[in-house]
C-alpha cells in the first residue's frame, strides 16, 4: 500500500440525496484526498435534525420525510428513505448495522479475515452471511464490485481509499459517488495516520451517526444503556491503577517471530475496552511508536521491555482462548527467549481482540479483558445479559 502523490483538490460544498435504490447528487464534487483533501462541514457532533420524534422500539422504523446525516469528511448526506443496502467497508460499521438490525443490508467486507464475527454466536438470532459479502481488497481496490453491488450508500472513508489504501484517486471517487451512491463514513480504528486532519469519532459517535442513517434511535439509546451500565459496573469493581498491569498490544503471527506495536495509548475505537479497565501502555517512554510508522519488534527488543501482558493480533479468522493457547501461546512457550518473557511465564498473553471493533464486539471485550485481567475479582459467567441484547437486536425492543 502507497500514500498519494500528494495532489490537493478543491473543497467544495457537498448535498446529496439517497432516493430509494438511488442518488440524486445536487453539484459539487466530493473531495477526498490528504492535504487539501476533504469537505469540512460547518456541522459537527450530532446532528438532531433527523426526526421530531423518536420511533417507538417496537415499531418498524419509518421517516415523515427527507432527512440527513452528518459527518466528517463528506460532511451532509440528505436521505428520502433509510438505505435497503449499505456498503460499509470495514468491520466496525458492520457491526454496527447488525448491533441495530440492518444485517441483511450490508453488501460488503474490505478483507472478509478482519472481520470477527465469533461474539454472534452467544447472541440467538443474530447472525451475519459472511461469504455473502463481496470482498472489496483483491490486490487492491477495483471499481468494479461497487457497480455490482449498486448499493444505496457506501459506509466508508472517501480519504481511507486514496490516503491509506493509496487504491484510488479523486476522480475514482468522483466517478462512483456519482454513478452508484454517495459516500458517508469516517476511519475510527486508529488515531496514528497523519492524513486524517479532519474530526475523529469516538466508537459510540460513529455508532449514533449510523443509527441516524438507519433511523434506529431507539435501538441505539437500548444497547448504550447496557453499554453504560456494564462500564459503570466494570469500573466500579476495578483494583486500584497502581495494581492494574501494563499491556503490550501487538501484530503476530501464528508462530510469532517478529510483532508489530499497536498502542494503546493512541486512542482508536479498538482500544476503548482497554481504556475502560485502565490497561496502560507497556510501550510508554520506550521510545516504541505505534503501527502506522513502526519497524517490528524481535524478542529479544520485547524482553528488554518486557511487559506485564501481551495481546496480540492477527490477521486470521478468530480463535476461541482454547484455540490460541494451543497454538500461539504454546509456541512462545517452547520459544528460547520468548519462554523467558514474564508475561508468558505468568499466562498472561491474551487474544488481541479484533482490529475493527464494533459496539457488539466492544461490550465482549469489555467483559473478556475484565475476566481475564481481574479473574479473582469478576468471577460471574458474564457481565452483561446476552439474551436482552440479542432481543434489541432482532425485535427491535428488550423484553
Amino acid at each position: 500500500m502507497t500514500d498519494p502523490d500528494g495532489a490537493t483538490f478543491e473543497r467544495p460544498t457537498r448535498r446529496e440525496v439517497v432516493k430509494g435504490g438511488g442518488t440524486l447528487a445536487l453539484g459539487g464534487l466530493l473531495a477526498g484526498c490528504s492535504g487539501d483533501s476533504s469537505p469540512k462541514s460547518a456541522e459537527t457532533g450530532t446532528d438532531d435534525s433527523t426526526t421530531d420524534t423518536e420511533p417507538s422500539a417496537t415499531e418498524p422504523v419509518t421517516s415523515d420525510g427527507p432527512y440527513s446525516v452528518t459527518m466528517e469528511p463528506v460532511g451532509t448526506v440528505e436521505f428520502e428513505t433509510v438505505p435497503e443496502t449499505i456498503a460499509p467497508f470495514t468491520a466496525d460499521y458492520i457491526d454496527m448495522l447488525v448491533a441495530l438490525g440492518h444485517g441483511d443490508a450490508v453488501q460488503s467486507i474490505w478483507y472478509r479475515g478482519r472481520y470477527k464475527t465469533l461474539h454472534y454466536e452467544e447472541l440467538d438470532g443474530v447472525s451475519i452471511d459472511l461469504d455473502g459479502l463481496t470482498q472489496l481488497w483483491n490486490d487492491g481496490v477495483s471499481k468494479e464490485p461497487f457497480y455490482e453491488m449498486d448499493a444505496d450508500l457506501h459506509l466508508i472513508d472517501p480519504n481511507a481509499l486514496i490516503d491509506w489504501l493509496g487504491a484510488w484517486n479523486q476522480s475514482d471517487l468522483t466517478e462512483i459517488r456519482e454513478n452508484v451512491a454517495p459516500f458517508l463514513g469516517n476511519l475510527i480504528f486508529r488515531r496514528t495516520d497523519d492524513w486524517h486532519d479532519y474530526q475523529y469519532y469516538s466508537l459510540y459517535e460513529a455508532f449514533e451517526k449510523v443509527a441516524e442513517m438507519v433511523q434506529e434511535r431507539a435501538r441505539f439509546e437500548a444497547i448504550r444503556t447496557i453499554h453504560d451500565e456494564l462500564v459503570e459496573t466494570v469500573q466500579a469493581r476495578l483494583p486500584a491503577s497502581e495494581q492494574r498491569p501494563n499491556a503490550a498490544l501487538m501484530f503476530a503471527g501464528e508462530e510469532p517471530e517478529a510483532f508489530t506495536p499497536y498502542r494503546i495509548s493512541g486512542n482508536g475505537a479498538n482500544k476503548e475496552h482497554f481504556q475502560t479497565l485502565g490497561i496502560s501502555d507497556a510501550f510508554a517512554d520506550t521510545g516504541v511508536e505505534g503501527y502506522s510508522g513502526s519497524e517490528s519488534l524481535d524478542y529479544e527488543t520485547l524482553l528488554e521491555i518486557d511487559p506485564d501482558s501481551l495481546l496480540l493480533r492477527y490477521h486470521r479468522e478468530g480463535k476461541t482462548r482454547e484455540e490460541f493457547e494451543n497454538s500461539v501461546l504454546a509456541y512462545m512457550k517452547d520459544h528460547e527467549v520468548g519462554s523467558r518473557l514474564r508475561a508468558v511465564q505468568n499466562d498472561r498473553v491474551f487474544r488481541g481482540g479484533p482490529i475493527y471493533t464494533g459496539p457488539l464486539h466492544n461490550l465482549f471485550m469489555i467483559e473478556r479483558y475484565a475476566k481475564q485481567y481481574f479473574p479473582e475479582e469478576f468471577t460471574e459467567a458474564h457481565l452483561f445479559d446476552r439474551e436482552s441484547l440479542a432481543t434489541i437486536i432482532t425485535d427491535g425492543r428488550d423484553e
